[in-house]
């Protein structure tokens, strides 16, 4: 009766018609919105730069709901407190509220927005660890931004957020001392996505521990290695931050560093041998003649004239660089014999002294 008798009151003081033309004024602005809206994001469409796009999109639905909120605000006016009086209550915090909110859904989006399109763009340049690291960069500032939101919005409401704080303070040491080795992890499988010393498809091996293997899956809490026996090895995050890791997937070359003897009897051929070898890596086309390149007699060893190669391969392949090195260790051994020498191996020389006694060890058998 109280909704009948105040349409009623409406009618007789004409108050539909301020009701009628708020109502077209309302829907009028919306349709303007939606235009302005509308050639807002066909312009942006139109440019090359793709972050005009994420700007818009980001803020074009909170903008819809806020005029609409706008709009409900005004409208409530026309509301007897008499029909919800708890409601009038609502009025006081309701715009702050909303506002808050409004802002933290479009930082949200805008968030993802730029999260996809930074991957978009750079799509050509980034690894799955990468995609991995912005994802997970992305949801923390998320996560972040919805609870500065949660404060704000407790604070709009009346609601002292410094006991909170300070609750939570004390329940965040507590929680950080029962669960240290999962947040020591968790910030372990951080530091390698915003490091990135290793990738999955890595090869990587520790000379501090018995790790190595082939990289498969970088988790929050674990990193899976594949060893090369075929075992599956789950590796803790916290374990990378104190040891050393060595990452040969990422070399440029690989090193050929081998000792080569020649006969004490060879000596005359060991300068044109050493010549001929570097020649031979000099014009051989898997060798990188731009990296170090040092073949020189260096050594006279026990039983040999020593040589080294000191050289590097284009390839960082492990079975191709063997192939090389394969080749390479032949073409000296041919170099060497061509020269009429030989490779070298452990002798020894027995001097034996006149009237040293060793003689009359060995005496001829007496004739019958």
């Amino acid at each position: 009766m109280k909704a009948l008798d105040t349409i009623q009151s409406w009618i007789a003081h004409e108050a539909w018609v301020e009701i009628v033309i708020f109502t077209v004024a309302a829907l009028l602005g919306y349709l303007i919105l939606r235009f302005v809206l509308a050639r807002l994001s066909s312009t942006s469409q139109a440019t090359r730069l793709g972050w005009d796009d994420v700007v818009v999109n980001a803020i074009n639905p909170p903008v819809r709901l806020a005029y609409l909120a706008l709009v409900a605000f005004f409208a409530w006016q026309w509301v007897p407190q008499d029909w919800l009086p708890f409601a009038q209550e609502w009025l006081a915090w309701a715009p702050r509220l909303a506002l808050i909110l409004l802002i933290a859904w479009s930082l949200h989006r805008l968030v993802l927005g730029i999260e996809g399109e930074y991957i978009r763009v750079k799509a050509e340049q980034l690894d799955s660890t990468s995609v991995a690291t912005i994802h997970a960069i992305a949801k923390l500032t998320r996560v972040t931004l919805w609870i500065l939101v949660a404060l704000t919005a407790l604070q709009a409401l009346g609601v002292s957020v410094s006991g909170l704080l300070a609750f939570g303070g004390i329940g965040g040491i507590a929680v950080g001392f029962a669960a240290k080795d999962l947040l020591a992890n968790f910030f372990g499988g951080m530091s390698i996505y915003l490091d990135r010393p290793f990738a999955p498809g890595d090869w990587i091996r520790s000379p501090d521990r018995e790790i190595e293997g082939t990289v498969e899956d970088i988790g929050w809490r674990l990193t899976r290695i594949r060893t090369f026996d075929q075992r599956p090895l789950y590796i803790p995050n916290s374990v990378f931050s104190q040891i050393a890791v060595e990452n040969p997937s990422r070399m440029f070359n690989r090193r050929i560093y081998e000792t080569i003897g020649v006969r004490y009897q060879d000596a005359g051929a060991v300068r044109q041998v050493v010549s001929q070898v570097r020649a031979m890596l000099e014009n051989h086309p898997d060798i990188d003649t731009e990296k170090t390149l040092i073949v020189n007699f260096n050594h006279f060893g026990p039983s040999s004239l020593d040589f080294f190669i000191y050289t590097f391969t284009k390839t960082v392949n492990w079975v191709e660089y063997h192939a090389v090195k394969e080749d390479v260790l032949l073409k000296v051994l041919d170099i060497v014999h061509a020269a009429g020498a030989d490779v070298a191996f452990p002798t020894q020389t027995l001097h034996l002294a006149a009237n040293s006694g060793f003689e009359s060890l060995v005496r001829p058998e007496p004739s019958v």
